[in-house]
């Protein structure tokens, strides 16, 4: 694809952090976005502030049914993603894995990797019919390193790198699955672990200025790889 095609981008998870910093910055560079949110409000102030041809629907990715309406509708008016984004995700209150309530658990499993498993399952076909698209699939440091208190969210981002890996092994060569790790942003996920802290990381409009081009640049090179978005601890230099 070249470098200043208007692009079709589907994003998951976009009410608001790295999900919404993202819909802003590849709209205000001339791209079409489809996204999604569990937040009835969030979809509709989207939706306000930016129309069409852009789609936002009310989906959660947990829901097998509603992430395959949602993918009929955008396919249907948009045709397929040239980038699809699974962003969406939850990370545990900070606990011992032995306190962390069962049905907490389960939700993480349901968005952190079904969530995945159903986007991709239901727009990838169409891409393979295409024959061209990318699918990056987001990580975290805890995806390749564990903390205490977050095990359930270390558990769910070390499964999304295998199975990245294993979704890239089975794409033919038009098409890519990248894993990658957004870094450490001042986020309300990371206010949940990091408190006051989380004020020191860069803050999501500014990673999103960074990291945009970044994954607009993934291809099929790219393939398979564990990668970690450019990016600064340091607000200043972003």
């Amino acid at each position: 694809m070249a470098g200043n095609e208007r692009k079709v981008i589907v994003i998951t998870g976009v009410s608001r952090g790295l999900g919404r910093a993202m819909v802003d910055r590849f709209i205000a560079l001339g791209h079409t976005v489809a996204g999604c949110a569990r937040s009835a409000s969030a979809v509709e102030e989207l939706s306000t502030i930016y129309g069409r041809p852009h789609i936002f629907g009310k989906v959660d990715v947990a829901s097998d049914q509603a992430v395959a309406e949602w993918a009929r509708e955008v396919i249907a008016a948009l045709g397929p993603p040239d980038l699809l984004i699974n962003n969406a995700a939850l990370i545990n209150r900070n606990a011992r894995l032995w306190e962390v309530p069962p049905g907490e658990f389960e939700q993480l499993l349901r968005v952190n990797i079904a969530g995945i498993y159903h986007t991709v399952r239901h727009f990838v076909p169409a891409m393979l019919a295409r024959k061209r698209g990318v699918i990056v699939n987001f990580s975290s440091y805890w995806g390749r390193s564990a903390a205490a208190e977050v095990g359930p969210y270390c558990a769910t981002k070390f499964a999304v790198e295998g199975l990245t890996q294993s979704l890239a092994a089975e794409l033919p060569p038009d098409l890519a699955a990248v894993v990658v790790n957004p870094g450490i942003i001042d986020t309300a996920m990371l206010r949940s672990c990091f408190g006051a802290e989380a004020a020191n990381y860069p803050k999501p409009g500014d990673w999103a200025r960074r990291v945009v081009p970044f994954l607009l640049s993934l291809d099929r090179r790219h393939n398979g790889q564990s990668l970690t978005a450019p990016w600064s601890e340091r607000p200043e230099d972003l």
